[in-house]
């Protein structure tokens, strides 16, 4: 069976390595390991985006995960209910290649969000979340970003490799750049990771991305 828009095999897939079923021994252990290590920052977090901004507490949104199969990640919500930034798509090609967040004409981006929106953003915290999601077999802690469906379902042939790997926490264009490149280079970044991802590899990300948090380089 195959994705329309992208051509993809659903049961198609990269040639397994050895190190794909160590991968996912290590995504559940570290995964579980940060899911009660940050259990009192979930429990802090959750009261206070409720005295904050009410409910909901999480912010739940379809994206693409391996060989475009649909899923739902969570992150605690940071901004407004009834409230929402539309995506403006630029195109090249036909398919995706850079996006930004347009602003509503009466209102700036950064007015949406919630009280404690901005500090979740800028330290990451939003993201703590996706360990569940890591631990259901739906991500990977390193990884492409899980992109937005409507995004994915226009991918070219060549774009469409990175939905070959589980989606990650974190990932290589995280590392390089996150903030200072289009969407266009994430990908590209996305697909060498694909091609060459191994333990040294991931094991260097996760530092990485640990450095960036802790430096506030730009969220994860």
């Amino acid at each position: 069976m195959k994705n329309i828009q992208t051509g993809i095999s659903t049961t198609s897939q990269l040639s397994k390595k050895p190190y794909d079923y160590v991968k996912r021994g290590i995504d559940i252990l570290l995964s579980l390991l940060a899911i009660i290590l940050f259990l009192p920052i979930y429990l802090i977090v959750a009261i206070w985006i409720m005295v904050d901004d009410s409910f909901p507490i999480l912010f739940r949104q379809k994206r693409a995960g391996y060989l475009n199969k649909p899923f739902y990640i969570y992150k605690f919500r940071t901004m407004k209910l009834q409230q929402t930034s539309p995506i403006t798509y630029f195109w090249k090609n036909g398919v995706p290649d850079d996006f930004v967040f347009k602003q509503p004409a009466d209102k700036t981006y950064t007015a949406n969000f919630t009280g404690i929106g901005t500090f979740l953003r800028k330290w990451s915290l939003d993201e703590l979340p996706q360990f569940f999601n890591v631990l259901l077999g739906d991500m990977s802690l390193v990884g492409p970003r899980p992109e937005l469906t409507e995004i994915a379902n226009c991918y070219n042939k060549e774009q469409a490799i990175r939905l070959k790997v589980k989606p990650g926490i974190t990932g290589w264009a995280q590392i390089n750049g996150r903030s200072h490149i289009n969407h266009g280079e994430k990908i590209k970044l996305d697909l060498d990771y694909v091609q060459n991802y191994s333990l040294w590899l991931d094991i260097k990300i996760l530092f990485a991305t640990l450095l960036k948090v802790i430096f506030k380089q730009g969220a994860v």
